[in-house]
């Protein structure tokens, strides 16, 4: 890959067919099916923890099963796509779970808060 000879990392996410219908690749399996396929080392997985539970993913036994393929991560809670605390994903297990696996890698916000930005901000706070 010529993205390979100049230290560079291609990452390829999934997207639920609710959010964005017709997209090419919606679950985690597909995407890691494709990363097989192409077998380049600097090929991974961007790994949104909000479009995979929308596609049933089993969020912790993908991460421990796959955390080296990671290469970044990014979060909302489901189904409204707001702040952790809104819906029905636990994210101090999960954030737990990949301080234990040992990532290393940056893992972002990418919600919509469910009111104003600095409420929907709180949840920061018990994690610093």
């Amino acid at each position: 890959m010529e993205l390979a000879r100049h230290g560079m990392t291609l990452l390829v996410e999934p997207i639920n067919t609710q959010t964005v219908p017709g997209f090419y690749l919606n679950n985690s399996a597909q995407a890691l099916a494709l990363m097989d396929e192409v077998g380049a080392a600097n090929l991974k997985l961007q790994y949104d923890l909000f479009h995979m539970r929308m596609m049933g993913d089993d969020l912790a036994k993908t991460l421990e099963a796959n955390l080296a393929r990671i290469g970044h991560m990014q979060f909302a809670d489901v189904p409204g796509r707001h702040e952790p605390g809104t819906g029905e994903i636990d994210f101090p297990r999960l954030f737990d779970l990949v301080d234990r696996l040992g990532y290393q890698g940056w893992i972002g916000a990418e919600y919509v808060p469910a009111g104003k930005t600095e409420d929907g901000l709180a949840w920061v706070k018990k994690y610093l």
